[in-house]
């Protein structure tokens, strides 16, 4: 696995790449962009039933916020919403096989992380002012200054490299498993091929597996059937450069690393970014006080 690809450079500032990550991102963006439009019109008083789905999601959103950041930071909703929903679909848009996943390059994350790192030094700023929040990185204590300047500092690095490692991990093991399957498929296609009676052989084990699976209501067996099948198929045709065993388990795979770890990343980096801006924005205090 290789990092993301090149496209062209705008000679601009000394030259701006185009990779695959900014498509990507740009594609996402516009995607949502449209469904935040198709889906926010014509909204009626009797709602119909997808305008029902989308005003319980809003409402789940707005729920987690108040319970998390506290009703007065509610203001914040729309921009956790945007950050769950780029880093799902960023994850999500590698599936096609075409866009690479955004979330698998760590300038994204690191960028998502800079900016939540920002705005809880903005809230800061404005509650305290910009000496009472240089002062706070003192405090309880003179000597805690160099650890507090240091946790800011991690902040932003720990959740972007938590968020990139975890998509770029699954990415990777993806990428190992395509081609050790491509080799195995290459080294039993080339034993099978070499007797005309082994391929006959595996193909009517094959047959055999698959019939008793489907009287027992055994899938593994119809698994097993239809691998053996086929290779006794491919060997006896020939055809010994088919790649046939990458067909299944990196799909499977695929389901982990890039829905389940995915949409698990994109409210892990939701929720750190809330508990963070949360703790730089304090309610008010009471009137009086």
């Amino acid at each position: 696995m290789t990092g993301p690809k090149i496209y062209f450079t705008i000679p601009l500032f000394g030259g701006i790449p185009i990779t695959q990550t900014t498509v990507s991102s740009f594609v996402v963006m516009v995607l949502l962009c449209i469904a935040g439009i198709c889906l926010g019109r014509n909204l009626q008083k009797r709602p119909g039933r997808r305008q029902v789905l989308v005003e319980k999601g809003v409402t789940v959103l707005y729920d987690m916020v108040a319970d998390t950041m506290g009703p007065h930071n509610l203001y914040w909703t729309p921009y956790v919403g945007a950050l769950f929903l780029s880093s799902l679909f960023g994850t999500l848009i590698g599936m096609t096989g075409i866009l690479r996943s955004a979330t698998a390059d760590l300038s994204t994350t690191l960028t998502w992380a800079l900016m939540t790192s920002v705005l809880c030094w903005a809230c800061g700023i404005r509650a305290n002012g910009f000496f009472g929040w240089l002062k706070g990185f003192s405090e309880p204590i003179a000597v805690m200054l160099p650890m507090n300047i240091v946790s800011e500092i991690a902040q932003p690095i720990s959740m972007a490299f938590r968020h990139f490692g975890n998509i770029a991990g699954g990415g990777v093991l993806t990428s190992l498993l395509y081609t050790a399957l491509a080799t195995l498929s290459a080294a039993v296609l080339g034993l099978v091929a070499q007797s005309v009676v082994a391929a006959v052989i595996v193909l009517v084990i094959g047959i055999a597996l698959f019939a008793w699976g489907f009287k027992a209501r055994k899938l593994m067996r119809k698994i097993f059937g239809v691998v053996f099948a086929v290779t006794g198929l491919l060997a006896l045709a020939g055809l010994s450069g088919v790649p046939y065993l990458e067909v299944g388990i990196p799909g499977i795979l695929s389901l982990y690393f890039d829905v389940f770890s995915g949409g698990v990343q994109a409210l892990v980096f939701s929720l750190l970014t809330m508990v963070y801006i949360g703790n730089a924005c304090l309610p008010p205090e009471p009137a009086g006080q």
